[in-house]
């Protein structure tokens, strides 16, 4: 039986080894936006821990949610998890299921009294979907900006938002994976108390925040922090003691932080990615790095946008722009078919847009290499000239 660091060979697909743009590793450059790519040397770990994880004579994928291993496993993750955002010790790290759309409606059944509002920042499709769920409960939903007239091609100024007069947390999407917007910093909350609660699904580790200016901070983790099934939840503890209490007990941020994210059998293969991931993270050079890393890869796929002499056409004003999902439409559907289709043939898959708005995304997460980024930049400008 192969130790757990021992990579299990696989050979590479004759339809990936035929394609013109390929990976070192010899698959393709995946654009997909979640899930979405994780690291090769990432994987490879995965395939050892599957057979036999740290020696115990069982993969990971067999252990107990009750067992030894799996407990030092999940506290090695929350505690990786907190090392790499910085994160302060009076927050509580959950690892919970249901995905980032499920806390549409768990934050504020947890978190907003009857007695009061709270708002909501609206930049985007998920944002828009988290007002839906929150207006079942409190005293109701304050939108204290909406940029869906403007179709979301921007993040608004301090200026824009209009807050309402006693909102219990503002909530804000920080990256827009539909749309490609991004908030280069957080909104700051009125002075009363109000805290913030951010939708991080998609740019979550992506650069340093400071943890300490928010209530709350949930993320799917199939995007920068492992594959699908999980969902971290980062919440400040005096919320959790002072949450409402007429909550189901399986919903509760309360019961999850009694129960160390296992009330239930958690999705534990879902954690273990998490904790190899935080650790890629760390060998990486952590959040400062990865940021550098990221605003390299956007700059050479934007370059490519901008320099097509309107060719492709960007989505997000250029003050907005995503660094982790760039989003374009071309003349027509067809052409976007047609373009779609020579890029997977190429080995540059994943880049259909959302099914809300059409058009083309690419996601370029942590995980995603810079080399990818020049490939398709020189297959863009290459179907331009053909196309043109």
């Amino acid at each position: 039986m192969p130790h757990a660091s021992t990579p299990i060979a696989i050979p590479a697909s004759p339809s990936t080894t035929a394609s013109r743009y390929h990976t070192a590793g010899g698959r393709a450059f995946n654009f997909n936006a979640g899930p979405s790519i994780l690291p090769e040397e990432v994987i490879r770990t995965f395939q050892g821990d599957m057979w036999n994880f740290r020696g115990s004579g069982l993969g990971i994928l067999e252990h107990s949610h009750r067992d030894k291993w799996f407990d030092e496993l999940l506290f090695e993750t929350i505690d990786l998890v907190r090392k790499v955002g910085s994160i302060p010790k009076n927050y509580h790290i959950l690892f919970m299921t249901g995905g980032s759309s499920s806390q549409n409606f768990i934050v504020p059944y947890n978190l907003l009294p009857k007695s009061r509002t709270a708002d909501y920042i609206d930049t985007d499709f998920w944002s828009s979907r988290s007002i839906e769920d929150a207006r079942q409960f409190g005293a109701g939903v304050h939108v204290a900006f909406t940029g869906k007239s403007e179709k979301y091609t921007r993040i608004p100024a301090a200026s824009e938002i209009s807050y309402s007069e006693n909102p219990a947390y503002v909530h804000f999407t920080s990256n827009n994976t539909i749309y490609g917007t991004q908030f280069r910093t957080e909104p700051t909350p009125p002075s009363n108390g109000a805290y913030l609660v951010c939708d991080a699904c998609s740019d979550i580790f992506s650069r340093p925040i400071d943890f300490s200016k928010y209530g709350l901070v949930y993320a799917s983790v199939q995007k920068n922090l492992g594959i699908t099934g999980a969902t971290l939840v980062v919440v400040r503890d005096d919320l959790v003691q002072n949450s409402n209490a007429d909550v189901p007990r399986m919903l509760q941020y309360r019961t999850m932080v009694k129960e160390e994210s296992r009330p239930n059998t958690p999705p534990h293969f879902a954690i273990y990615s998490a904790s190899v991931m935080m650790r890629w993270i760390l060998s990486q050079g952590g959040l400062g790095a990865m940021e550098k890393r990221n605003q390299e890869k956007a700059a050479v796929i934007y370059g490519a946008l901008d320099g097509s002499a309107g060719f492709y056409r960007a989505h997000a004003e250029k003050n907005s722009r995503s660094l982790m999902n760039i989003t374009f439409r071309l003349a027509t559907e067809e052409l976007e078919a047609r373009f779609l289709n020579e890029a997977a043939a190429a080995g540059l898959m994943g880049m259909k847009g959302h099914r809300a708005t059409g058009g083309c995304r690419v996601s370029i997460y942590n995980a995603f290499p810079i080399e990818g980024c020049r490939a398709l930049a020189e297959f863009m400008g290459e179907f331009a000239r053909k196309n043109g």
